[in-house]
């Protein structure tokens, strides 16, 4: 099977016919990938990342092209809260705490579909969903794709907390205030394995 990455290419070439091609394929992420959550404080950054080793199966991926678009009928990314890393156990335990990883133990991502960028064919057009402490939201972003071995994509997903209900915590009386805001910064390299 050819790497994931035609499919891309493939949407330069389908990008005004009413043909739909159908196809399924699994991927791996490989460790070389690197997944982050940055945030800020009043009086710091931080950054959370998480441990890709953890993902240790593969991807399956359903889609099928339609017109000058690839539609995902299942690419799910699903992270482990645990598996977070924001370098030091009590922001560890903050992080988690607004998460609520107790009752909602991960964070889901659920790629919809991906359109061809006019103004830069090494980029797509995304809409995702986005799963996070029981409350979901779509979003679009542009993604960034290099095919020069396997296939590597990276982006940054901008959003506000409250989106999800959730609660920036505060500090040290409230003199610590966390930024409502934060960013998904990912660099997600894949090997299409071979049915």
């Amino acid at each position: 099977m050819k790497k994931i990455v035609y499919s891309i290419i493939i949407l330069s070439t389908f990008a005004f016919t009413t043909k739909v091609m159908v196809n399924d394929t699994s991927v791996l992420i490989t460790p070389e990938s690197q997944l982050f959550i940055n945030g800020k404080t009043n009086v710091s950054k931080f950054k959370c990342e998480f441990n890709i080793n953890q993902i240790e199966k593969p991807i399956p991926l359903y889609y099928k092209v339609v017109s000058d678009k690839i539609v995902f009928e299942k690419a799910n990314l699903i992270l482990d809260n645990q598996c977070f890393d924001c370098g030091h156990k009590g922001i560890n335990k903050d992080f988690r705490a607004l998460l609520k990883s107790e009752e909602h133990p991960q964070i889901k991502l659920h790629l919809k579909e991906i359109k061809k960028n006019e103004a830069d064919p090494t980029k797509v057009n995304a809409l995702l969903d986005l799963f996070i402490a029981g409350k979901s939201k779509s979003y679009q972003m542009l993604l960034n794709i290099d095919n020069s071995e396997d296939i590597c994509v990276s982006g940054l997903l901008k959003l506000n907390i409250t989106d999800f209900d959730l609660v920036a915590p505060k500090k040290a009386l409230g003199l610590i205030v966390v930024s409502e805001d934060i960013e998904i910064n990912f660099q997600l390299n894949f090997k299409e394995l071979k049915n």
